[in-house]
């Protein structure tokens, strides 16, 4: 079997990988998985640093929330096309828009630039977030991909744990354009090592793309972060402004449920939620992620500026949240893959 054969059927042949192309494809899906979560923790402990550079303290949360607006609207977008046309061009894809946006965020030369590349920089995270797991999903057979998919999440835990302090000695060294240009190295190797070990397979039957699906979820998703970001700072709670963006998520919510019961081939089942596992899953790494990105985004802020510390000091505060999640993610996908309890 050569790294550039071509398969036709997704999840029949990719576990039959072994030895030195397995790892290697597993080895370059996990550096587009560090490239991803690393860039959710390591800018948070830079934030105050370059807002105080390129100003636009208004804005200070839009560093971040700009990518994981977008990020979570590309999900379900490419994840449905890299289905469709295969998972490698878009990996690849994507790793080479993220280096792209990498640069250019370290290069802003204001804030509202930033914020801007932090989009794309996004989008390009969020094709490889969709592909990873798709990419697990293919190489190994039900049974094992617990066990493969702690591993991976692991990675994700990791760059977790080292990206608050990472983010803070950057900051306090070389600058805090150096938070973006790590990226450059990580996402070379990454690019190398996929090209030559991961395989591309191609759907067996062309699927439609769920068009309307995609866009209405974008606008619903889209409106709901922006009132969630400005309620309490740009407006009050009970505003014109956030109420109306409130309820224009709920409408657009309201149509993407219709457009999913009527597509094809919908972008996002709405069947899978009748699994309870996946249903209570889903809400509980919604409340997850509220708290944690809550704490990279405003913990630092309130260690350097209120307390009066170094960047390299608010990333060390992190450090005990960011190590029990690769813990936990670590033992938990042995516990599954051992326990039998997969589905």
């Amino acid at each position: 079997m050569t790294t550039t054969e071509e398969y036709s059927s997704p999840g029949s042949e990719w576990h039959q990988l072994q030895g030195k192309q397995l790892w290697t494809a597993i080895a370059g899906v996990m550096l587009g998985l560090l490239l991803f979560s690393l860039n959710q923790t390591i800018v948070g402990t830079a934030l105050p640093r370059i807002v105080t550079d390129l100003g636009g303290l208004e804005f200070y949360s839009w560093v971040a929330t700009a990518y994981l607006l977008t990020s979570t609207a590309a999900v379900p977008i490419f994840g449905k096309l890299s289905d469709t046309y295969g998972h490698k061009p878009f990996y690849i894809g994507g790793m080479v828009l993220f280096l792209v946006a990498s640069a250019l965020c370290g290069a802003s030369q204001t804030i509202v630039q930033l914020i801007l590349f932090r989009g794309l920089q996004g989008v390009a995270g969020g094709i490889l977030m969709t592909n990873t797991f798709a990419i697990i999903g293919e190489l190994f057979p039900p049974a094992e991909r617990g066990k493969w998919q702690g591993l991976t999440s692991s990675v994700f835990g990791l760059s977790s744990l080292v990206g608050p302090a990472l983010g803070g000695w950057l900051t306090d060294g070389p600058g805090w354009r150096w938070v973006f240009y790590v990226n450059l190295p990580i996402g070379i190797a990454g690019i190398i090592v996929l090209s030559t070990g991961l395989p591309h397979i191609r759907a067996e039957v062309a699927k439609p793309i769920d068009w309307t699906g995609a866009a209405t979820i974008v606008a619903a998703v889209v409106p709901l972060l922006l009132a969630f970001s400005w309620a309490g700072t740009e407006y009050a709670w009970g505003s014109t402004q956030v109420i109306g963006l409130l309820a224009l998520a709920a409408v657009m919510t309201a149509l993407f449920l219709l457009a999913e019961t009527r597509a094809e081939d919908p972008i996002i089942p709405l069947t899978l939620f009748r699994n309870r596992t996946f249903a209570v899953s889903t809400v509980t790494m919604f409340l997850l992620s509220g708290g944690m990105f809550g704490a990279i985004i405003y913990i630092p802020l309130f260690i350097q500026a209120v307390i009066g510390t170094s960047a390299t000091a608010s990333g060390v505060v992190l450090t005990p949240m960011m190590l029990s999640l690769v813990v936990a993610s670590t033992v938990s996908g042995q516990i599954i893959s051992r326990g039998g309890r997969y589905k």
